[in-house]
């Protein structure tokens, strides 16, 4: 190694040698006429740069004279950046030495770039990382050296330099953190701005005061250490606060969230440097389908403006997020964070809400890849108690308490079933749901508890959209990205976005959720709004404990959308119930807001035009249901298997009677004694007056006929009176408030978290 290193050392001093000789002081670069980066919508190339969305911070910059600046300003820069500055030749012989030897070690990429070779990257090179760039670099920094005196190289430093909040240069600067000139910052001031240099976003003391205030503290530090700055001065000091950055028009409205991000995504990667979004002129393409987010953006405005519910508005604290993913690559094509972002920092579509009944279909999921089939039963009763629950035994109800008697997981995922999927979760583990979640890309954690299938986690829309994506793409999951391409001014690609496929899910087990999620629009919790625009879709509403989230995600073969409403109170933060409005899909007032009430809705409104675009109309249909799992039985429970024996077998009776005594018993009773018959139970639900909800009413044939064995037998079960016929009034008149009936009180849960309700009575909520 030590030989290795002496040859370096001489071949590096004679190339050395021979660049300083030959290497001429360039022409400076034009960053006083830095190009504008634009950010453009899907589609965009060079040759056809398509529809602008938006730009990258227009420069901000005023120039000062250094002499015009008090001296702590340099030295301020010197401490944080390059301490030995005002005394070294441009480069330091010891960071070189030491950078040398840990790359060729192996360690971790190093260079050893002083102030004035970030002053020559800035002003006559650009970006460089090859070991040749480096040390053309270090030559142009000594010879800047002996041209240039430090007062020439600090001052084009200070004011070429970027320090976040899209300000270039030291007086820019100045006036966005501290509303002042740069001559009349203070010692702790100017410590605070020097301190933001390697990574002004993340250090904006607005972001990271913690840090920020760490980093300031190092600044003054070192000014001590070199005699900068008296220690009793020092000791005085306080940490000083920053005004209230009024971000750039570029940001204004929905599209400000997503500009955001893909700041974030790009800076992220390490494919671009923060500075080089606002000043490199970059061409980037993003994902974001134009004709798509418009109607995103026009769905959420009518349902904020009351289009959409005769004129009901919102309460002025209920947020809407909408993200939409191409289930083919994992593309988000439309994202919907809220009406504006200056006015509101929290992009809605990656704000983590409790989840409520969007989690059972990964249950589904975690069901019918450990033997258990779509074909399968359970008991819908409700309620029911539960001794597996996290904290003990816990009591879990349905949606308005309904009870459903022994059903299939069609009907339970349909009418959101929550007793039927607590049993089906407890039954296979609540860490196969998590890690159903986890591979769909729900979460990259999801909790581990019973109660993560009635959606007691947090998770972001655009986390579930490309989780439901990952069901329309028969099990193949990509992860969400923004950026599509980015290119220098000249045409040179700097980064491309894409997503690796990994087959997460066998198909067939994605054909069976998918068939049990088109219910939920056919005839369950989803069907008022979402089936109309007739086109097949597969989804899931719901809704969390006391309402403070509600949902709706949906799915076709080629597109995946999730919607999602929730409330904050009036310190912007906290979230409390979503006040309701407006009325139902069969026109009747609502007294909660649930995930097939609104959410269904905005979800139809939004997807409906864009279902008809010839790019996702293209594939209407599903795969048919595949049936993974045992083939179900007549009695559809597990039976004992009998002994082996010499003796012939008994045959089963060809003809068996219905059993009697089964008209005001609970459906699940008489589903038992029809089965212990040998018969098959189906069971229809029929408005009654005068049987209590869930007792049965008749059974067809009637009990005492005489049936072949295995024969179909109709249980009809009480749904409860009917409801009141909604008459609309005569003429026009403003709608009197109705009142409030009492909204269904789920049950407790652990910690307060999610009791899921999907409502899952078919959009009567």
């Amino acid at each position: 190694m030590v030989g290795t290193f002496i040859a370096f050392l001489f071949l590096g001093v004679g190339a050395l040698v021979g660049l300083y000789q030959f290497t001429e002081i360039p022409d400076r670069l034009a960053e006083a006429e830095f190009e504008t980066t634009t950010v453009y919508y899907a589609g965009a190339t060079p040759d056809q740069p398509g529809e602008v969305m938006g730009q990258f911070a227009e420069q901000r910059r005023e120039r000062v004279d250094y002499d015009t600046l008090p001296p702590y300003i340099g030295q301020a820069v010197a401490a944080g950046e390059d301490r030995t500055f005002f005394s070294n030749r441009g480069i330091s012989v010891r960071g070189i030495v030491r950078a040398l030897i840990n790359n060729l070690s192996g360690g971790q990429q190093q260079g050893a770039s002083t102030l004035t070779q970030q002053y020559v990257e800035r002003f006559y090179m650009n970006t460089t990382k090859s070991y040749l760039g480096k040390a053309q670099e270090a030559i142009l920094a000594l010879k800047l050296t002996r041209k240039e005196s430090k007062e020439e190289i600090m001052e084009r430093y200070l004011n070429t330099i970027y320090f976040g909040r899209d300000s270039y240069g030291i007086q820019t600067a100045a006036q966005s953190y501290f509303g002042k000139n740069a001559a009349d910052l203070t010692v702790a001031e100017i410590a605070v701005i020097a301190a933001l240099i390697p990574s002004p976003n993340n250090w904006d003391p607005a972001v990271n005061p913690d840090e920020s205030e760490q980093r300031w503290n190092i600044i003054l530090d070192k000014m001590v250490e070199e005699g900068w700055l008296d220690a009793g001065e020092r000791a005085g000091l306080e940490f000083p606060q920053t005004v209230e950055y009024e971000r750039s028009q570029t940001y204004a409205g929905p599209n400000g969230y997503i500009l955001e991000m893909v700041r974030k995504e790009l800076i992220d990667s390490g494919a671009v440097k923060e500075e080089q979004l606002s000043t490199g002129g970059l061409k980037i393409v993003t994902t974001i389908e134009k004709d798509v987010q418009d109607q995103a953006v026009a769905a959420a405005a009518a349902l904020r403006s009351g289009e959409m519910s005769g004129g009901a508005t919102p309460a002025e604290g209920m947020k809407i997020g909408i993200t939409s993913v191409d289930p083919a690559t994992g593309a988000i094509v439309a994202m919907y964070g809220g009406a504006d972002y200056l006015t509101d920092f929290s992009n809605r579509a990656t704000t983590a809400i409790q989840a409520g009944s969007t989690f059972k279909p990964f249950t589904l999921v975690a069901g019918l890849e450990n033997g258990v089939s779509l074909s399968s039963r359970y008991d819908g009763n409700s309620p029911q108690r539960f001794p597996e629950w996290e904290g003990g035994q816990k009591d879990v109800s349905n949606f308005g308490n309904d009870s459903f008697g022994n059903i299939d997981l069609v009907d339970a995922t349909a009418d959101s079933v929550n007793t039927v999927y607590a049993a089906l979760n407890i039954e296979i583990g609540p860490d196969k749901t998590a890690d159903v979640a986890k591979r769909a890309g729900a979460k990259a954690e999801p909790l581990v508890v019973p109660s993560n299938v009635l959606g007691s986690d947090e998770v972001r829309p655009l986390d579930m959209a490309a989780a439901y994506a990952t069901f329309a793409a028969q099990g193949i999951h990509h992860d969400p990205y923004l950026v599509h391409q980015v290119t220098w001014p000249e045409g040179e690609v700097a980064y491309t976005g894409s997503s690796q496929a990994e087959q997460v899910f066998e198909a067939d087990v994605m054909a069976d959720a998918t068939y049990a999620m088109t219910q939920v629009v056919e005839r369950g919790s989803g069907e008022g709004w979402i089936k109309p625009i007739g086109v097949p879709v597969a989804g899931k509403t719901g809704t969390s404990t006391s309402n403070l989230s509600a949902w709706f995600v949906g799915y076709t073969p080629t597109l995946a959308t999730s919607v999602a409403l929730s409330q904050v109170g009036a310190d912007g933060i906290s979230f409390e119930t979503i006040t309701p409005f407006g009325n139902n899909a069969r026109g009747q007032a609502l007294t909660q807001v649930t995930g097939s009430t609104w959410p269904a809705a905005l979800w139809a409104r939004y997807m409906d035009p864009v279902l008809d675009m010839p790019k996702y109309a293209a594939v209407r249909d599903f795969p048919p249901r595949a049936n993974v799992g045992p083939t179900p039985t007549a009695t559809a429970r597990p039976t004992q298997t009998a002994e082996p024996t010499q003796e012939p077998t008994e045959e089963a009776p060809a003809e068996v009677q219905v059993p009697g005594n089964l008209v005001g018993r609970m459906s699940g009773d008489a589903e038992s004694a029809i089965i212990n018959a040998g018969l098959v139970p189906a069971i229809r639900t029929e408005e009654s007056e005068d049987v209590p909800q869930g007792l049965v009413i008749r059974v067809e044939p009637g009990s005492g006929s005489t049936l072949p064995t295995g024969q179909t037998v109709t249980i009809v079960v009480s749904a409860g009176p009917p409801e009141p016929e909604w008459t609309p009034e005569p003429e026009p008149t403003p709608t009197p408030t109705p009142t409030p009936t009492p909204t269904p009180t789920p049950s407790p849960t652990v910690d307060g978290q999610g009791q899921g309700n999907g409502n899952g009575n078919g959009g009567n909520g």
